[in-house]
């Protein structure tokens, strides 16, 4: 049953102000004071501005809207459910428990609706960025002079928090150079964190700090104020640059003892104020109830068909004109592989093979990178001001430039902007159309490191490349030497990690990441490695992570030890081969460039590369402890467990003892 007349905006706030309430109060636990501060602007911008179908989460051409400030999921969660998307009010009032699509932070793939998991401050800001220049992108390669079938906004909430974390400078000063202008942020301005009024750790002037970003700042609105919000949006869709609408606040608004307080920032309410609220909002309903008229008046299912619908036939009159584009556009939404990459990805592995080059992985991965990029029109790379060192880029690439359009192009130049150039590869993963990578030094994975662990946790088809993967970068020191960062990688749940040895690894471990459904990081040395020469069943065997290299000399038959290794080290473990002959050993190397992947490997497969009771020597240029799950307790590692030194490569890996005479003595520590 409906109203003959829709229900006035003050209603559909506090239907959001009480199911915050509510949901948080059951769970004893989570976030109601930016949901019942922000309600006033989720009204605006989801019931008149938010281009979306709650019947379809994945329409291509929607907006994307992003929940920055994600420790206020529930002002999310009752928007996706008051417009009609599927998330019954069953999920609500288990809001934060065990397999809920209502986690205590909104989570990519949990709950239909949220475009990417926030809570760690920022990155949601930073992903926005990334999906804005998406659009970007996508609609200068695909519109046509007499047909857009890319336009849509990235709307982003955000909060002081955000705002004080390093990433929103990195991401923001980007988006202001690129002139994305269909990305729109509603700060709330309420002036509490959650250790009390951040004037005393947080005054700075916001508006002029986005100014000089190179931002459209629209300051002063009032963010309960659904019409000035309204004309705020109204504004700034008219903008060439990327907005901030300042909305001032009060955090837990209508909470009469609470609101404005960092009590309400974190906290249930308690059952006295939760009904002291209730009667002041004049909400006479029980917990978790709402009248029909509110559910009528937020209801976005029928419009959003509408929406859809008048985009999916100006997509069909687009594709009898434009089948080749609109082929393609499908494809790259739909995260699918053009239909002869198997037989692509063979030719560039097999090319690899043929070349038999020496050169150190970072060229030999440029070199994948031109062949895949001659594939793969999604292919956008990028570097954090790195490129001439990571080989990131490829000669038919165009940079990513401003034009009269917005930005175009394939290749991003992120500046020195780690962390941010990361959550932006996130955001463009997630936006779909684009196979998203940039570069850095390993050693700055340290910066970049939640935004991986977020891609992980997300799932996220994000492709991190890393350069100067050891002591054999040099020169530079221990600064830029990588010790541990490798192994702690390889921790990261759902990370594919890989350190290839030459450059048909290289470009296996290319092919795998494009492959992946999920992150990747590729881990590249500055110094020139060994081409390995294998067999066609060798090949094959790389993308299982591990597989052998040599075999034993079967002449050979008093000792056995496995030499696995990575990388630069592989070189090493075969160099080895032959001195540990004369000692009597026979040895077989295996190299495993994916620990991740081999370890994904059925056990029988396994056993074969690792057979037991045969002892083992790990050979790696970082920390040792990590190899004990392969070697156990009784074998061995060669490996650095001390930071590394300013000095030429070669000498470095005499001085922490990558030698043969190191590697034949720790095997024969490991046989007694």
């Amino acid at each position: 049953m409906t109203t003959s007349s829709p229900a006035p905006t003050s209603l559909m706030a506090n239907a959001i102000r009480a199911l915050a309430m509510d949901a948080v109060q059951q769970a004893n636990s989570g976030h109601p004071g930016m949901p019942m501060g922000m309600a006033e602007i989720g009204v605006a911008l989801w019931s008149r501005h938010l281009r979306h179908n709650p019947k379809n989460p994945h329409w291509a051409d929607r907006d994307r809207f992003v929940l920055s400030n994600g420790h206020g999921s529930m002002l999310l969660y009752s928007l996706l459910h008051l417009t009609g998307y599927d998330l019954p009010m069953e999920e609500l009032k288990n809001f934060r428990q065990l397999h809920s699509k209502t986690p205590g932070h909104p989570e990519y793939g949990i709950t239909p609706g949220v475009e990417t998991t926030t809570g760690p401050l920022g990155q949601g800001l930073a992903n926005a960025v990334g999906m804005a220049l998406a659009e970007s992108l996508l609609a200068n390669e695909f519109n046509k002079p007499d047909a857009k079938i890319v336009d849509h906004h990235t709307y982003v909430f955000l909060g002081d928090g955000c705002l004080m974390e390093g990433i929103s400078h990195e991401a923001c000063s980007l988006a202001g150079v690129l002139k994305l202008n269909k990305l729109i942020a509603f700060y709330d301005d309420n002036g509490i964190s959650i250790d009390g009024d951040v004037v005393h750790w947080f005054h700075d002037d916001t508006p002029k700090r986005f100014e000089a970003y190179g931002w459209n700042v629209i300051p002063g609105v009032i963010g309960h104020d659904v019409e000035a919000v309204d004309a705020a949006i109204k504004k700034a869709r008219q903008s060439d640059k990327p907005t901030l609408i300042c909305c001032k606040t009060v955090i837990g608004e209508g909470s009469p003892n609470k609101a404005g307080t960092h009590d309400v920032h974190g906290a249930a309410l308690g059952d006295k104020e939760v009904a002291a609220t209730r009667e002041k909002l004049g909400w006479n309903y029980p917990p978790f109830v709402i009248p029909q008229e509110v559910y009528a008046a937020w209801d976005a299912k029928e419009q959003g068909a509408k929406i859809e619908g008048d985009w999916n036939s100006a997509f069909a009159a687009y594709r009898a004109k434009y089948p080749q584009e609109a082929a393609e556009f499908e494809r790259r939404m739909a995260n699918k592989l053009p239909a002869d990459w198997a037989e692509k990805a063979h030719a560039i592995i097999a090319g690899a093979n043929e070349r038999a080059e020496t050169v150190a992985t970072r060229k030999a991965s440029q070199q994948a990178i031109e062949g895949l990029a001659a594939v793969l029109p999604e292919l956008c790379g990028g570097s954090a001001d790195l490129t001439g060192s990571n080989l990131t880029n490829w000669k038919a690439a165009k940079y990513v430039r401003v034009g009269e359009t917005g930005a175009a192009g394939s290749y991003v130049n992120y500046g020195v902007r780690e962390f941010g150039m990361s959550a932006i590869i996130n955001g463009l993963a997630l936006h779909g159309g684009h196979k998203a990578f940039g570069g850095t030094f390993l050693t700055f994975s340290d910066y970049s490191r939640n935004a991986l662990r977020v891609a992980a946790l997300m799932k996220s088809p994000s492709i991190f490349v890393f350069t100067h993967d050891s002591i054999g970068l040099g020169e530079d020191g221990p600064t830029h030497q990588s010790i541990e960062h490798v192994a702690s990688l390889r921790l990261i749940p759902h990370m594919q990690v890989w350190r290839p040895a030459d450059t048909v690894e290289t470009a296996v471990a290319w092919t795998q990441a494009v492959e992946h459904q999920g992150p990747s990081c590729l881990i590249f040395s500055r110094q020139n490695l060994a081409f390995n020469p294998r067999t066609d069943a060798q090949i094959a065997n790389i993308a299982k992570g591990g597989y052998v290299l040599q075999d034993w000399n079967d002449e050979i038959v008093a000792r056995k030890i496995i030499l696995i290794a990575t990388g630069s080290e592989v070189e090493l473990a075969m160099k080895s081969v032959e001195a540990l002959a004369r000692e009597g050993i026979a040895a077989r190397v295996v190299s495993m460039p994916s620990t991740t992947t081999f370890d994904k490997q059925d056990a029988a497969y396994r056993e074969r590369v690792l057979p037991h009771g045969v002892r083992r020597v790990a050979i790696e240029a970082g920390v040792t402890d990590f190899w004990r799950k392969y070697v156990g307790l009784e074998g061995g590692v060669v490996g650095i467990d001390v930071f590394g030194e300013s000095a030429p490569a070669g000498v470095l890996f005499k001085h922490f003892g990558f030698t043969v005479e190191h590697v034949v003595a720790t095997a024969k520590a490991a046989l007694g």
